[in-house]
């Protein structure tokens, strides 16, 4: 029965990550299915027996689901300051980020990408916008807003990554305690 579990696990765990992908919290979802699946399958018939995860695997995923939820979410901050942008343009990409990836995805008829294209112009838009309004150059704008919309970009699959990692572990966790 538990390799009946890790299977299920495996399969779930690999939908979640595809949600990674247009922005939805899919590191989180993995996290929370690997859980559960700890809680209810609880290993051996015998006393002392461990279950399908021990207590580090669990903190190892959470650990890495933190620090890539943070990389993502300053990835189109610093990629603005990094173009030259003030704190303006900075936020102007978070801002700009967050409208970007929910207005623009059912406009940019692309299955997935189309959060993560519209994730990426709404960071290059709200930077250029806020940098722009504050009185920077053209120049200096357009240079922050690229560097905003790269910077989401990267932020996305470093944690398109850690989610891989995360997959990657549970699988090998589930199959072998």
């Amino acid at each position: 029965m538990p390799y009946v579990w890790a299977v299920l696990l495996c399969i779930v765990n690999a939908v979640w990550f595809v949600t990674i992908i247009p922005g939805l919290p899919g590191t989180w979802l993995m996290i929370a299915s690997t859980v559960f699946v700890a809680l209810w399958w609880r290993g051996g018939t015998g006393p002392g027996e461990p279950g399908m995860f021990n207590i580090w695997t669990l903190v190892a995923v959470l650990v890495i689901a933190g620090i890539a939820e943070l990389v993502e979410f300053l990835a189109g901050v610093a990629g603005s300051k990094r173009a030259g942008g003030t704190r303006w343009g900075a936020v102007g990409a978070l801002l700009g980020g967050l409208v970007g990836a929910v207005v623009a995805t059912p406009f940019i008829p692309l299955p997935l990408l189309g959060s993560l294209l519209g994730a990426c112009i709404g960071a290059a838009a709200g930077a250029l916008l806020l940098e722009y309004y504050t009185g920077q150059k053209l120049e200096v704008s357009i240079r922050s807003g690229v560097g905003a919309g790269v910077g989401v970009f990267f932020g996305r699959a470093a944690k398109l990554v850690a989610g891989a990692l995360i997959w990657l572990i549970v699988a090998v966790a589930a199959f072998w305690p």
